[in-house]
């Protein structure tokens, strides 16, 4: 999902060097930079992936979710994003949460350290935020994160209030009282509080599979880039400051990302990839022997995955 976030409004971000210098400065305010992460980083340097001798990058990217009422901080949706050392391959890589997993000890937000565990994915940054993630995923993968973004999904209901809503159409009544979604079958214009329910919703619709949940994210999030590109935000300014101000304000990241310059950057190299050069891939899993409805990997294809990305090769597709 937030691979398609960040491809929809990346072209807005880059736009913002453009603007009045006041907006500017306002919507660069918004970001906020995760110096937590790198110190804890920093602190356990000695035992993470060695950096690449390429070009090539790997950047973290986190939706952060309150526990859909709990009040705790979790990874909703982790992907890596892969941009090749030649500037050819944007290669997306899902995470799934439910993947179960080692999850080192962690600094918590209190101050002490969690207990190293066995749990799946997506505990570990309500563990211990941003690096604890990043941890856990390269303890996984034995490939190294050279930056981060988090973007809190209350963010994206702004963003979806920002350009007037956005439109479903479903064929069936659907209900999951787990999120607040209860919608019935027809079409329907969403608002942000709407449209964050429904691509939160997982457990009532379709198989109740987070992979299943991932579709309708992407699904969705292809229809809000759809409106920004063709309904004229970009051209126009009162239109555009909304949702560049929603867009920097859901976004916290490493200091090497954190300003308007640098994710325009970014995104301008996403943008010069050539279309047959961005794909989509998930790590593989098949479901955990002992824990109903979670997963684990397919070794020997997560394995080949993980290797691939360490020697910026590009990723096979899989059926």
């Amino acid at each position: 999902m937030l691979w398609w976030l960040l491809l929809a409004f990346g072209a807005l971000l880059a736009i913002a060097a453009g603007t009045a210098l006041w907006a500017f400065h306002s919507l660069e305010g918004n970001i906020r930079t995760d110096h937590a992460a790198t110190r804890e980083l920093d602190a356990h340097a000695a035992e993470r992936p060695h950096a690449g001798t390429g070009k090539a990058r790997n950047v973290l990217v986190i939706g952060e979710d309150f526990g859909s009422g709990t009040g705790n901080a979790r990874s909703d949706t982790v992907l890596l994003l892969h941009l090749s050392g030649d500037g050819e391959r944007a290669e997306a890589v899902n995470v799934p949460r439910d993947i179960v997993v080692d999850i080192p000890g962690c600094r918590t937000p209190d101050g002490t350290t969690s207990e190293p565990q066995h749990a799946q994915f997506n505990w570990a940054f309500q563990f211990g935020g941003a690096a604890c993630t990043i941890r856990t995923f390269e303890q996984l993968a034995g490939v190294r994160v050279d930056h981060h973004v988090v973007v809190g999904f209350e963010g994206f209901a702004d963003i979806v209030d920002a350009v007037g809503g956005v439109e479903v159409e479903l064929a069936q009544d659907e209900h999951d009282p787990n999120v607040g979604h209860d919608l019935s079958a027809g079409r329907h214009l969403l608002d942000g509080e709407q449209a964050l329910a429904y691509v939160r919703a997982r457990v009532y619709v379709g198989d109740g599979s987070d992979l299943n949940r991932l579709l309708r994210q992407q699904e969705f999030l292809g229809r809000v880039y759809e409106k920004v590109t063709t309904q004229g935000t970009l051209a126009n300014p009162a239109k555009l400051y909304p949702v560049l101000a929603a867009v920097t304000s859901s976004i916290t990241a490493d200091p090497g990302l954190d300003s308007l310059d640098a994710l325009s950057a970014l995104v301008a190299d996403l943008r010069a990839v050539p279309d047959r050069g961005v794909t989509f891939h998930t790590v593989p899993t098949v479901p955990h022997p002992e824990r109903p409805n979670r997963l684990t990997l397919d070794q020997q294809l997560a394995d080949e995955l993980f290797a691939d990305l360490l020697a910026d090769r590009p990723l096979p597709e899989r059926a």
